[in-house]
């Protein structure tokens, strides 16, 4: 089996090098191989440097390295673009500032994929750190309550840790571009709402991301995320109204509040 990993860089290189460094490290089963798909958008620090000298490390390690520099119409597109060069059976985002949290995770999604020929999608846990602190938890983020119905609330699998056959893309679309800053969350309830795909929940810690991504950076971008979540519904024909959304924040703060008690 064929695992296929898509990276959209943008002048990502004070923390791409993690990135590349959690791929190579990935254990590799009998019979398995890894893509790492990189998609840069044409960035202007050294992150085209850092992906040039870690390629040859991909081979050393029985692994295999695809990428291109180009501009792109932001990062939906810039994973879409990945897709379409992709070559593996399944097909994961691995965003580049965020990296494993272990070394078995893929080996873990290709044995959930190989035993079960009917699967199309499998998905887990993530956590959360800050930039200055890569091993303390600030928030941990667990899929495992996920059922279709809360979509309407804004609450969806977590998308650095949904794995699909590639299959899933040719059959039911991309990532939808209007949709700027929650494309992933319109295709979620795409693929869960309108076409029903057979997913399961795996009760693992994929995937350690920083604090600081677009979606979490202020009032005006969370009121764009918002936006596009009422947006995704509508589109579908599911009925969601603005006071849902606290039901979201109240999941996110139930996060926060139990990654607190434990640390």
């Amino acid at each position: 089996m064929k695992i296929s990993v898509i990276t959209a860089t943008w002048n990502s290189g004070t923390t791409v090098q993690d990135t590349i460094d959690a791929v190579l490290r990935q254990k590799l089963k009998e019979n398995m191989v890894i893509e790492h798909v990189v998609k840069d958008g044409g960035s202007k620090d050294n992150s085209v440097e850092l992906i040039e000298r870690n390629a040859h490390r991909y081979a050393e390690v029985g692994k295999e390295l695809s990428w291109v520099s180009e501009c792109d119409d932001g990062i939906y597109d810039a994973m879409n673009k990945g897709v379409e060069m992709a070559t593996g059976d399944v097909i994961g985002i691995l965003n580049s500032d965020d990296f494993y949290t272990s070394d078995d995770v893929l080996a873990c999604v290709a044995k959930e994929f190989e035993e079960d020929p009917d699967l199309e999608a499998v998905y887990g846990d993530i956590h959360f750190v800050k930039s200055e602190n890569l091993t303390k938890c600030t928030r941990y983020y667990s899929s495992k309550f996920f059922r279709p119905w809360l979509l309407r609330f804004g609450f969806m699998p977590a998308h650095p840790s949904f794995y699909v056959r590639r299959e899933v893309y040719e059959k039911y679309g991309l990532y939808d571009l209007q949709f700027r800053t929650s494309s992933d969350f319109e295709w979620m309830v795409r693929l869960f709402a309108q076409y029903h795909i057979r997913a399961k929940y795996l009760p693992m810690d994929f995937v350690t991301m920083r604090d600081g991504g677009e979606s979490t950076a202020g009032i005006e971008a969370k009121r764009k995320v918002n936006n596009d979540i009422v947006g995704s519904l509508k589109k579908h024909g599911i009925f969601t109204c603005g006071a849902f959304k606290y039901v979201r924040y109240a999941i996110k703060g139930a996060e926060l509040l139990v990654t607190k008690l434990t640390n």
